[in-house]
């Protein structure tokens, strides 16, 4: 028996050992993995902490000098001479005026019906209580376009109001001189040109013969072209199925007219450049010619009157991109004198805002809205933004060409393409007038 006791005592004694030696083992385990993870959060962490912040200074450092090189390489030549002050905001203060200006606008907007080009360069206007004036009075010598006889019938074109601009009107040709420069570095614009129509020359141009994709801009000269061709702005256009078909398959900005609506001719024009409306536009060629391709075709022949058919070529009404649909930035803009030469175009490529017709299917109406000088209105540029037209597709990139006058009555066109977005095209127009009138002054 007492053999036997001190065997049992001998067992438990080793097992009381064993797990004696087992706890200290955890606890040494324990004490090695708070000593490994307290040099990790103490060594490692900090360490790779400071590697990030170096690697982000080392990129932004290369990001800095990559842009320095690209603004100091992205003319052609020489830079405009304005004082730097007069030329452009910072690219902090303008993208703080950007986001200011959207706010603004987006809680103008709000309800709105009418659809708008990719990133709102032709926003939906809210609905008020202002509608535009008539053109129902007759003008006793008014004629409507080119037409050269006076209108029996229908309506004629109201006297213009004073605040539209007389534009010299007669060749158009702008010429480059040895004044000739390129705009500054600020400017975001990939090409454009600034002309004064009084003197015939070239101010500053940046690639401003180059080929380019005018988009929307087209329609500037499908304005100019169906008010040639029209006697009667209260005549009407039924709205086809093929044409909001049309509108819905190139992903076009529309004024929101439906199928087997009754519009006017008025309508029409104004739709066609205040929101950009391919529907009117289309509306507008048929009408004109009986098809697009047909009113295409009065296009390019007018475009072969102003000399403008070797470096320019439509091939459909809209701006809608295609290989052999384009321009350069100098012909919009001769485009654009030579429908400023017009006085009906002059009237509808000034108006801010116009409401269509009652119809059946809008009996309150469509207001449409010019979202590029209402927003850039109130922008101090050295003058008085008259009359503008914008443009968008992918392959253009944002575009506009507008007409300003000094405070001293001095004209300039501009032509921009490819800014990077609806308000830095905007803010390319502030900055290039707020230079070039400031050195004029």
């Amino acid at each position: 028996m007492g053999f036997e006791n001190q065997y049992e005592e001998g067992i438990q004694e080793q097992i009381r050992l064993q797990r004696r030696r087992e706890r200290a083992l955890q606890s040494r385990k324990k004490r090695r993995l708070k000593r490994r993870m307290r040099w990790v959060f103490t060594r490692i962490v900090p360490f790779c902490l400071v590697c990030l912040v170096l690697l982000g200074g080392i990129v932004f450092g290369i990001r800095g000098i990559v842009l320095t090189v690209l603004d100091h390489t992205s003319g052609d030549g020489k830079q405009a001479k304005a004082p730097a002050e007069t030329v452009s905001a910072s690219e902090e203060t303008a993208d703080a005026n950007i986001a200011k200006d959207q706010i603004i606008v987006g809680e103008d907007a709000a309800g709105d019906t009418v659809s708008a080009e990719p990133d709102a360069m032709q926003a939906d206007a809210a609905q008020t209580d202002a509608a535009q004036t008539d053109l129902s009075q007759a003008d006793e010598e008014g004629t409507l376009g080119g037409n050269d006889e006076q209108l029996e019938e229908g309506e004629k074109l109201d006297e213009v109001p004073s605040d539209i601009v007389e534009v010299p009107s007669g060749d158009y040709y702008a010429e480059e001189t040895g004044h000739t420069v390129d705009f500054a570095p600020d400017v975001l614009a990939a090409r454009g040109i600034l002309i004064d129509p009084k003197t015939h020359t070239i101010i500053a141009s940046r690639g401003g013969k180059k080929k380019m994709v005018p988009a929307s801009m087209t329609k500037v000269l499908t304005l100019l072209v169906a008010v040639e061709h029209i006697k009667d702005l209260n005549d009407t256009f039924t709205i086809t199925a093929e044409i909001g078909d049309y509108a819905k398959k190139h992903d076009l900005s529309i004024v929101g007219f439906r199928e087997g609506e009754v519009v006017t001719v008025k309508d029409l024009l104004y739709g066609t450049i205040l929101p950009s409306g391919g529907d009117a536009a289309m509306a507008l060629a048929t009408y004109v010619a009986g098809s697009e391709e047909s009113f295409v075709e009065l296009m390019n022949q007018k475009l072969i009157t102003l000399g403008l058919s070797e470096t320019s070529h439509m091939t459909n009404c809209v701006g809608i991109f295609d290989e052999d649909h384009y321009s350069t930035c100098y012909d919009i803009a001769m485009i654009m004198q030579a429908a400023l030469d017009n006085e009906l175009c002059r009237k509808i490529l000034t108006e801010r805002k116009y409401m269509t017709a009652s119809t059946e299917q809008n009996p309150q109406g469509i207001e449409v809205s010019n979202w590029f000088l209402r927003r850039i209105e109130d922008k101090d540029c050295g003058g008085t933004v008259m009359y503008a037209k914008t443009g968008y597709v992918k392959e253009s990139g944002y575009c506009a060409v507008s007409y300003a006058i000094s405070a001293d009555g001095d004209p300039l066109i501009l032509v921009t393409q490819d800014s990077g977005s609806s308000w830095k095209c905007i803010y390319d127009h502030v900055r290039i007038y707020s230079a070039f009138f400031s050195v004029a002054g």
